[in-house]
């Protein structure tokens, strides 16, 4: 089964669709770390390589979410059901906002549950959360492989 997703997504269609979602998740993490307060501030603070060691993060969990989501459709496409391993993929991006990402949105949600101004000591302008948030989609992307690879179901001939 995993041979014949990969060989899917190597249709017209399925590169659109990896195509449109790594620019939605760049774009998407390319403004979190805006709203936390930009490349400028980071650089100002921490350094150029931050900054690099962000982007190649944002560009690589970009990348493996548009795998998951593409991988997943044409997984749904064949056995009517969806790979568990997606779920990590939304689980980083919740993790992401509420660590790394828009400031004044964490903070408000942070003291209506009774922790205030938590994300003025993060570290390294939030980069350490930003790992672990990778750390999540690399292993959501090895649990849908590993559940597609073990599925037990017949592939749909159309």
């Amino acid at each position: 089964m995993w041979t014949f997703v990969v060989n899917e997504l190597r249709r017209k269609g399925m590169l659109y669709l990896i195509i449109g979602s790594f620019i939605f998740f760049t774009g998407m993490y390319i403004l979190l770390d805006y709203f936390n307060g930009g490349y400028y501030l980071m650089v100002k603070n921490y350094g150029i390589y931050l900054v690099i060691l962000n982007m190649i993060v944002n560009m690589v969990m970009s990348f493996i979410s548009a795998l998951m989501i593409s991988i997943s459709t044409v997984y749904f496409k064949q056995s009517g059901k969806e790979g568990k391993g997606t779920a990590f993929t939304g689980l980083s991006v919740i993790f992401g906002i509420l660590t790394y990402g828009c400031t004044p949105c964490v903070i408000a949600f942070f003291g209506s549950i009774g922790i205030t101004f938590s994300v003025m000591v993060l570290p390294l302008a939030g980069f350490p959360y930003k790992l672990i948030s990778l750390f999540i989609v690399v292993i959501g992307f090895f649990w849908l492989k590993y559940e597609i690879k073990h599925a037990k179901c017949k592939i749909k001939d159309y």
